[in-house]
């Protein structure tokens, strides 16, 4: 299969958008929030999605963190080698709305691995999650996003997809097996 690309640079600055008005429509001035990056492939998106609400919503009271879920992942049990990122949050969970952010929503192992970690930081009022792309035909747990960017229907378990994120030239593909 040749690779094709799913999301252009324009349409991934659309979502990230899209995503800032619906945090805002859905939390108002989100006092009671923390945006919470996945690592290590959820951090860029949150990031910039914190930029972009901080950017329209300068009043905004979002708390924003970056959690690795890398202890608490099934895989480490396959003896892979894990190499975990620093844990970036000065504030405890407890009470908050946590907004989950990560770039694919594959078989839902990463997410769940990352609740777990989340939990070390206290129990919060509600957890939500995002994703800027959902494969919804490989779920392997019950997980689903409450915001999503864009929907892969690719039933091949051969298939992958590659975020890019370059600053001008952000892109999604979706290729082949991995060689």
């Amino acid at each position: 299969m040749e690779p094709r690309i799913l999301l252009s640079h324009k349409r991934i600055e659309l979502i990230i958008h899209r995503f800032a008005l619906q945090l805002a429509e859905n939390h108002g001035p989100m006092t009671k929030c923390a945006l919470l990056g996945l690592q290590p492939r959820g951090v860029e998106l949150s990031r910039r999605l914190f930029e972009k609400i901080n950017l329209l919503y300068p009043q905004n009271k979002l708390k924003y963190g970056e959690l690795d879920n890398s202890f608490f992942r099934d895989d480490i049990l396959r003896g892979d080698l894990i190499m975990p990122k620093p844990n970036s949050m000065d504030f405890g969970t407890e009470g908050l709305n946590i907004i989950l952010v990560d770039d694919v929503l594959y078989t839902g192992r990463s997410v769940r691995a990352g609740i777990d970690a989340l939990m070390n930081y206290g129990r919060p009022d509600s957890v939500e999650l995002m994703v800027l792309i959902d494969r919804r035909y490989h779920r392997e747990l019950p997980i689903s996003a409450d915001y999503t960017g864009a929907v892969v229907d690719s039933r091949s378990t051969g298939e992958h997809v590659k975020v890019n994120w370059e600053n001008n030239n952000n892109s999604v593909w979706l290729l082949g097996k991995k060689e």
